[in-house]
């Protein structure tokens, strides 16, 4: 990921209500799957916790689809 799309990722994090109550059961000591990383990045299992955003859904797949390291070239 560049890092502007990651900072992207991280702003739109901060206003997804889904992913907003996974923060609050975190900053409660919640034991979850979910965790915030040292840079402020919401993961679950080590995976970027991706906002409800179709944009940046959007461009997620296109850039798959771009790659070379890509599951489905062509």
């Amino acid at each position: 990921l560049t890092n502007d799309f990651l900072e992207e990722v991280v702003a739109k994090q901060k206003t997804d209500a889904r992913l907003l109550k996974y923060k609050t059961l975190i900053e409660q000591w919640k034991k979850l799957d979910v965790v915030i990383d040292e840079h402020g990045v919401m993961r679950c299992q080590g995976r970027l916790c991706v906002p409800g955003v179709p944009e940046l859904k959007r461009m997620i797949l296109e850039e798959g689809h771009r790659s070379n390291l890509s599951i489905h070239p062509g």
